[in-house]
């Protein structure tokens, strides 16, 4: 049996509607896994579940609203027959000099990368948990990213939420195997990767005066990574279908570098 093998598992995707989510609904729908994309933009991230093929589908979610959540994995699970991965990808980066952080911006990165995860990884752990809707157990997969690891300028508020997405996991694993939920808790540091988002943050950086242009930082990135390139979404999309298959049984409250050795 091939260990990568997800047929018959169910995953629920947040901001599967475009960049590394929808390559992680991609990836875990080939591995076999039927998906459900939570996603404010529930139009563009229908037209990815359709395209997915039959079995896969849609709701509403605003991962920072605590009964958004609860609707929405009791949705998907109704709609999958089950629920066994859970991938909190929603996030957003508002590029700042420390000197010039707006509150409103500060507030903006906690809720959605920090409350949004918590939220993720509360409904998914009560929904996989003995007695839980689902209740056979599962993998949690939360997206962290190579800005928890090192000192990249620009962006200090981004990597707080990130470094906290960290610390998040590993108290969730603890704590999901401490109470035998059966659930594995872990997640990725993706590099930069050229996505709308990852396309804007070089931008940003040029504009805050950080670098020539965005051209210069993208090379920047490219000259602290040892891999010698920058990521590609099937390459984050590809661990979490590692995460989530048995080939990571015995790996749990760890953080996956998926950044091409930048964060070593």
């Amino acid at each position: 049996m091939n260990a990568f093998d997800l047929s018959g598992r169910r995953a629920l995707v947040t901001g599967g509607a475009q960049g590394l989510g929808e390559g992680m609904a991609r990836a875990l729908a080939a591995a076999g896994a039927k998906v459900v994309i939570g996603d404010l933009q529930t139009g563009a991230a229908q037209t990815v579940a359709t395209s997915l093929g039959d079995g896969h589908g849609v709701v509403a979610l605003d991962v920072t609203d605590d009964d958004a959540w609860a609707s929405a994995v009791d949705s998907a699970t109704q709609q999958l027959g089950g629920l066994d991965i859970v991938v909190n990808n929603a996030g957003v980066e508002i590029s700042s000099l420390m000197t010039e952080i707006k509150a409103d911006d500060i507030r903006r990165q906690l809720d959605v990368n920090i409350l949004g995860t918590a939220l993720g990884i509360k409904h998914a752990l009560r929904t996989m948990r003995p007695g839980g809707a689902a209740g056979r157990g599962g993998v949690v997969i939360n997206v962290a990213s190579v800005a928890a690891t090192i000192a990249f300028p620009g962006i200090g508020i981004y990597s707080a939420t990130k470094s906290a997405i960290d610390r998040m996991t590993r108290v969730a694993a603890m704590e999901a195997g401490k109470l035998g939920y059966g659930v594995r808790v872990n997640c990725i540091y993706p590099g930069l990767v050229p996505t709308e988002m990852g396309a804007g943050l070089a931008s940003d950086m040029a504009e805050l005066g950080l670098f020539g242009s965005a051209q210069e930082a993208v090379e920047a990135v490219v000259g602290l990574t040892p891999s010698g390139r920058l990521g590609e979404v099937t390459d984050m999309a590809d661990a979490v279908v590692f995460l989530s298959s048995d080939a990571s049984r015995f790996v749990n409250g760890a953080g996956l570098p998926v950044d091409g050795g930048m964060g070593m």
